[in-house]
């Protein structure tokens, strides 16, 4: 299947065969479950992927009256920083930071964060008492991030006393007094009103989210009601997230 070499393994062109064979197996299968998609009735799963704190801080608490408007249809709602393919059906519907290019994808821009330097009351006072900004920021597995590569950009000469993947933790580190955070407006807006934004002025990033959604679903019912539900969801919801 493969020879070694000494930049690595190659396939051999027995290999190549198989993973031609293996490519084709997977287009009939994911054609095949295409299919099973249609229907024309409001209810079976739905999958949505979003970001973990776009999900836990934002959509949960909001599609409770989708439930109630769409009883008959179940939301599998997967959060987290991984890459989730939409191509092989690992979820149905996607908010993602950015469009994508694949032309198989349907994508629409439906709302724009806005971001904050973050801290507590206490902090504050020490800030006005002349101490150093001190920052709370990401980890070095978090670098891929467009907010821990503002940071480092702009705060690269200061100390961080306090790093983590979550945003989530990042504002309970705020509230706990270790620090600064750059932190999505809504995230304090709804869930930490005790933080104080205490570096206004600054060159501070946005963010566009875009709603992606595979083209062969867009006219399946229960796929469309969520859909609809969400575009309906963050125009209302405009000023807090660009607040």
């Amino acid at each position: 299947m493969f020879d070694r070499r000494a930049s690595g393994y190659v396939l051999t062109a027995e290999g190549k065969a198989l993973v031609n064979h293996a490519s084709a197996m997977n287009d009939a299968a994911l054609s095949i479950l295409r299919r099973l998609d249609v229907g024309t009735e409001l209810s079976g799963r739905v999958r949505l992927a979003a970001g973990r704190v776009l999900a836990e801080r934002f959509l949960i608490d909001r599609l409770r009256a989708f439930h109630e408007r769409y009883p008959a249809i179940d939301l599998e709602v997967i959060g987290g920083s991984r890459v989730v393919s939409l191509a092989k059906r690992q979820a149905d519907i996607a908010l993602r930071y950015g469009s994508p290019k694949d032309s198989e994808l349907v994508a629409r821009r439906v709302a724009r964060l806005t971001f904050g330097l973050y801290a507590s009351a206490d902090y504050r006072d020490k800030l006005k008492a002349g101490e150093r900004p001190v920052f709370i920021g990401f980890d070095e597995n978090s670098e891929f991030v467009a907010e821990a590569q503002w940071l480092e950009r702009h705060f690269a000469e200061h100390r961080f006393a306090f790093r983590t993947n979550s945003q989530t933790t990042q504002a309970a580190a705020a509230r706990a007094g270790y620090g600064i955070a750059l932190l999505p407006k809504y995230v304090v807006e709804s869930h930490e009103p005790g933080l104080i934004d205490v570096l206004p002025g600054e060159n501070l990033p946005e963010r566009d989210v875009w709603l992606i959604i595979r083209r062969d679903l867009t006219k399946v019912p229960r796929v469309r009601a969520v859909t609809d539900y969400l575009v309906e969801l963050f125009q209302r919801e405009r000023r807090l997230l660009a607040s």
